[in-house]
């Protein structure tokens, strides 16, 4: 009388779980950002350690509360854009239910939220720019309107990029005959990068705002 013994049975082709190229390539590329705003500190904070004098006195002409406020919107962009992206990982493109009931909004309609509120911040901005070069601070008057105006108007032009970037994605969604993960991926790595914005921006509000 013999036994039979059953080893457990193993696939012969073992699969490999391998990083998403995109979400990859999309940390790359915002690590060489990060970079990029660094040198824009950097040259910030030179031009401040040689004219304190003109700090100080240009410095007080900013509306602090008025860019803090500013900063609240485009830090509330953060969370409709990750409610966005639970909404595309759920392959939720729209929602499901009424415009009022926000608990079944899809991916499109918390997008086009964050892109209301990115160009709310953006309209903002120019606005003070518009009220800073009245009390005269412009790009060529000085070292801290040239410091000032190319740190924050780089960051805008960011953002005027990611506002772009998540128009495409809400066009694909609607272009989609079927709302897969593909579509879902290039929500994610969107998200990404208008997270890496806020936080950027948050840094240049400490630094400019408060560290006087």
């Amino acid at each position: 009388m013999t036994t039979a013994t059953h080893a457990p049975s193993t696939p012969a082709h073992p699969t490999l779980n391998r990083p998403n190229m995109v979400s990859v390539g999309t940390v790359v590329w915002l690590s060489s950002e990060l970079m990029f705003f660094a040198a824009l500190f950097a040259m910030y904070f030179t031009l401040r350690s040689t004219s304190g004098e003109m700090w100080e006195i240009e410095t007080a002409k900013l509306n602090v509360p008025f860019a803090f406020v500013n900063t609240v919107i485009l830090v509330s962009s953060s969370f409709s854009c990750q409610f966005g992206v639970f909404a595309a990982e759920r392959l939720q493109p729209r929602r499901t239910g009424g415009f009022f009931q926000i608990a079944r909004w899809g991916m499109v309609e918390w997008f086009f939220l964050t892109f209301i509120l990115g160009a709310i911040f953006v309209s903002v901005q120019a606005y003070e720019y518009a009220e800073l070069v009245s009390h005269g601070i412009s790009l060529s008057s000085n070292a801290y309107g040239s410091s000032f105006y190319i740190t924050t108007g780089f960051h805008g032009l960011h953002v005027a990029g990611g506002l772009i970037a998540f128009l495409f994605i809400i066009g694909r969604a609607y272009a989609a005959k079927r709302f897969g993960h593909f579509e879902a991926t290039s929500a994610i790595v969107t998200s990404y990068y208008w997270h890496f914005v806020d936080v950027v921006w948050i840094a240049l509000f400490v630094i400019i705002y408060f560290l006087k």
